[in-house]
């Protein structure tokens, strides 16, 4: 077992910022999928029954970039960065990531991440979690039925390699994913990791039990739906027929390395349900998280999955700093999530944290097949 350790300073920061800037070498568009996968599919009691999924790709080089927001028109919550609606595809095929936000979120909030993929060369497609994104209503499925989100990534991919836009500028052969906390954990699932609630539950009725065996702000009665959840899946044939696929692999074998920022929920993979992963994993996180302490995510993932490489962010980086930069609406709405340390730079971090990913990526990717 191989682990690289680093703890990442200011000067990295601002050093990856210069970097990162330099290597834009693409205008960025934007646009929409709604993917209907065949035959039946778990959409975890979510009313809309399609993967509403953002993509970020080369724009041409006329394209004319505009700010993207997401929230109310009047009264945006986040910024998106700055892309051009529905431009042109770049000459080129390209490399393919796909995106998984954190618990409760959105594709949008995976923004900062699309827009620096789709600028040094990369399509990045994020998906809307069926239950579990803020576009309509959650459902207790969505927020406890966590392995089913590897299903809409690999869903994602099957439909964006036969997209009539961009299959044939993908290099299949180049895919990887991407994801935040519970993203983070989805990486970890389509790499080949496996869970286990009861180690899960073993986990948080001990001493060692931290802040994510309590229910998350987004759905506070959550943790009680969770531990009822076998006894439901007794009633509800679609919950039952998903519990008997916890256990299994939702490796995907399309996919050739994972970037797992802040990643939830490592207790639910013991250690032998982490011995498969083969690919490429790199992990970053805050080492101020507070919301997912690194210890019993981060560094124990790290520490059992084989040639894991960690980077660890220091200066006051938490767990929210990684969703998208929040507007002054957004920081009044939902300080939770927008309300920063003093000193701490959410959009610097956004830009070392690309600048990783970029890094990571080009490294495990190889050069595109011609």
């Amino acid at each position: 077992m191989r682990i690289s350790f680093a703890v990442v300073m200011l000067f990295f920061l601002l050093f990856s910022f210069g970097q990162l800037s330099a290597q834009q070498h693409f205008k960025v568009g934007i646009t929409q999928r709604a993917f209907e996968p065949e035959g039946p599919y778990n959409w975890r009691g979510a009313a809309t029954h399609a993967l509403i999924t953002s993509v970020w790709y080369p724009a041409d080089s006329r394209s004319i970039e505009k700010p993207q927001w997401v929230g109310p028109p009047n009264a945006p919550l986040f910024s998106a960065g700055d892309a051009a609606p529905d431009a042109k595809l770049a000459s080129g095929t390209f490399p393919l990531i796909v995106l998984s936000h954190g618990t409760g979120g959105s594709a949008g909030m995976m923004s900062w991440l699309g827009t620096a993929l789709a600028a040094n060369g990369y399509i990045a497609a994020a998906v809307n979690h069926p239950g579990n994104n803020a576009l309509e209503s959650y459902t207790p499925q969505g927020f406890s039925l966590w392995w089913e989100r590897a299903k809409d990534l690999s869903q994602v991919i099957d439909k964006m390699l036969g997209d009539s836009e961009f299959g044939a500028r993908i290099d299949s052969s180049r895919i990887a994913a991407a994801g935040f906390s519970l993203g983070g954990y989805t990486m970890i699932e389509i790499a080949g990791g496996t869970t286990d609630r009861g180690a899960y539950r073993k986990f948080c009725d001990s001493r060692a039990a931290v802040d994510m065996c309590k229910s998350p702000p987004e759905f506070p009665q959550i943790m009680d739906y969770i531990n009822r959840l076998d006894a439901t899946g007794r009633n509800d044939p679609e919950i039952a027929t998903s519990l008997q696929q916890e256990k299994e692999p939702h490796r995907d074998p399309r996919i050739r390395a994972v970037l797992a920022i802040a990643p939830a929920l490592g207790p639910a993979f013991p250690p032998e349900g982490l011995k498969k992963i083969v690919i490429p994993v790199e992990i970053v996180a805050g080492i101020e998280d507070d919301s997912v302490p690194i210890k019993s995510s981060a560094e124990y993932l790290a520490a059992h999955i084989s040639g894991a490489k960690l980077v660890l962010l220091k200066n006051g980086v938490q767990h929210y700093q990684f969703v998208a930069s929040c507007t002054p609406a957004g920081r009044q709405k939902l300080p939770l999530l927008c309300t920063d340390g003093p000193g701490v730079n959410r959009d610097a971090i956004h830009k070392t944290t690309a600048a990783i990913a970029v890094a990571f990526f080009k490294a495990k990717l190889g050069t595109p097949r011609r």
